[in-house]
């Protein structure tokens, strides 16, 4: 019943409100921790930065990042600069890890900061990207932005034009150059670029343990097995079924393969070059797909949509 209550005014609050008062509650949240959380050990540098384009597992990170144990062996609380109206003139005050930036790496060099940091940038097939976007966009995303206008849109039309128009957008709105911006840039040792199907795979543990080396944070291994159990997508999804729509999902890679056909994948290839190339993602061709098949599964189970 909460989870349905929380969900709802999370879908009908206005803008203004709704920013209100997750800045309340992570102003709150940061203060009890600091007050409650011994520190065990202080992170090196300032400040790290979480950068992203959306549907990266964004959630999730920030979940980890929040986590006391992250606080424990780092002294960093979170901080996420739109709910705090881009005020801060640094992005992110000083110790604290920034999440959420949705920047292209271009933003990311321009923005102060201090030497003492360190970022991260998570990538994910981007045929992933636009089938999460599509179905959290029509269904489940909070009204914020533009989310609204296009879901009004999206749901007039049949699953493939909702999609086709989804790629022209996103084309628009410069997801698809953010990505390649990060993964074209010159390397750098403050910079770790993470594949999103290596930090949620079967080697999650290790990939996670040298990201947290990275930025500087030494969690001893039972403990992150710990924190990585508590925020797994099996328990996350299993916290939001009360709400019947749920903004986490199972996160499964090439699940595109299931909703692309011919002229899904001639305009992505259209709108993104050769990004998969750059990125490592195989240029698997759709199989084709009846218009039963496209909209179920082969039981006649309509298809989860994914993170």
């Amino acid at each position: 019943m909460l989870n349905r209550t929380v969900m709802f005014a999370k879908q009908h609050s206005p803008d203004s409100v709704r920013v209100a008062a997750r800045r309340a509650m992570l102003g709150a949240y940061n203060t009890r921790m600091r007050l409650t959380v011994p520190v065990a050990d202080r992170c090196e540098f300032t400040n790290i930065y979480h950068c992203a384009v959306r549907k990266t597992a964004s959630q999730w990170v920030k979940s980890v990042f929040s986590d006391p144990i992250v606080y424990r062996h780092s002294g960093l609380v979170t901080y996420d600069p739109r709910y705090y109206a881009w005020k801060d003139p640094r992005v992110v005050p000083p110790n604290r890890i920034g999440l959420s930036l949705y920047f292209a790496h271009k933003r990311y060099l321009k923005m102060p900061k201090p030497d003492a940091h360190r970022a991260f940038f998570i990538y994910r097939d981007p045929r992933d990207l636009l089938v999460s976007s599509y179905f959290s966009t029509k269904d489940s995303h909070t009204p914020m932005g533009d989310v609204l206008q296009v879901r009004a849109v999206l749901q007039e039309k049949s699953k493939k034009d909702g999609m086709l128009y989804l790629i022209e957008h996103l084309t628009k709105k410069g997801m698809f150059n953010a990505v390649r911006s990060w993964v074209e840039a010159p390397p750098s040792e403050k910079v770790r670029l993470i594949r999103y199907e290596d930090l949620t795979g079967e080697n999650q543990l290790a990939e996670m343990e040298a990201l947290m080396r990275h930025c500087g944070i030494v969690v001893p291994q039972p403990e992150l097995a710990t924190l990585l159990d508590k925020y797994s997508f099996s328990r996350m999804n299993d916290r939001k079924k009360a709400g019947q729509i749920s903004h986490y999902r199972k996160g499964k890679s090439g699940d595109w393969q299931n909703h692309f056909d011919d002229d899904i994948e001639q305009a992505f290839k259209q709108a993104t070059g050769n990004l998969l190339e750059i990125l490592g993602y195989p240029d698997i061709e759709p199989e084709p797909k009846s218009e039963l098949t496209t909209a179920t599964g082969t039981n006649g189970t309509t298809r989860s949509p994914e993170m």
